[in-house]
């Protein structure tokens, strides 16, 4: 459907989106024209297969090129989320974790009032043909999942940004204050939590707890999931990293990002 209306405002803003090794240009263009319809312009790319910046995603932005310009490169999804407090994981599979799960619709709702309340989010979505894998999955804190036919709900990538998208751009009610954070100390955001997993995970491994090396991947992965449904703050984690120096010993060597118990 036409619908571009260069005489009337363009709405920008909302939440992240972060496509992890994405495929083909023309899938990054048409997930900047599905963000651009509903008012997002926050678009992270992580590794994308064919380089960056592709002109065949421009030709499928069909015009979105506020989207694309504003566009940025990480190396992977760490850095991608670092500055986010809250990550939303979009896939279509069971991943057996301990996982809380929300339909689009909900989502939406959150991330209005986690905005509102200035705290940055994001939608991670996978790789066209495999989708996210359970180690990126890990360092979100809710998975989100699109309710279709149980036989057939495959999505392309356009279609899945666009179905958050459309949730989040008519989810205009203001937001509940469940979501405004009261308190000295702001939430934690990704990186705080991920260099206080690498920390937590580094003092396992010399602390000898980790007897059998191929179950560490599920084992780091149940852990980071546990620590992202407690929601700590900032300075919980400060706390934290104090408590595993000081359980470790002389072994242990924070770096200045490591803060000491009160």
């Amino acid at each position: 459907m036409a619908g571009t209306d260069h005489n009337k405002p363009q709405l920008t803003g909302g939440p992240a989106i972060v496509l992890v090794e994405p495929q083909l240009g023309e899938n990054i263009g048409t997930a900047a024209r599905a963000m651009l319809n509903c008012g997002l312009d926050d678009l992270r790319l992580v590794r994308p297969r064919d380089g960056w910046p592709n002109p065949k995603a421009v030709n499928a932005a069909s015009g979105a090129d506020s989207v694309l310009g504003k566009a940025r490169l990480y190396p992977d999804l760490r850095a991608a989320i670092a500055d986010l407090r809250h990550v939303y994981a979009a896939t279509a599979r069971d991943r057996y974790m301990v996982k809380r799960a929300v339909i689009p619709r909900l989502a939406a709702a959150e991330m209005r009032g986690y905005l509102a309340a200035d705290e940055p989010c994001g939608v991670v979505f996978g790789p066209e043909r495999t989708g996210l894998v359970n180690d990126d999955i890990a360092l979100a804190d809710t998975v989100l999942t699109v309710p279709l036919n149980p036989g057939f709900s495959s999505l392309n990538l356009a279609q899945a940004v666009l179905i958050v998208g459309y949730e989040w751009f008519i989810a205009r009610e203001e937001p509940a204050a469940e979501f405004l954070h009261i308190g000295h100390s702001r939430p934690a955001n990704k990186d705080e939590l991920v260099r206080f997993f690498d920390h937590f995970e580094e003092a396992l491994v010399d602390s000898g707890f980790i007897r059998h090396p191929d179950k560490r991947p599920s084992l780091f992965r149940n852990l980071r999931n546990f620590f992202q449904r407690a929601s700590p703050t900032e300075q919980e984690l400060r706390t934290l990293h104090g408590v595993v120096t000081s359980f470790m010993g002389p072994r242990a060597k924070p770096g200045r990002d490591r803060g000491e118990s009160e």
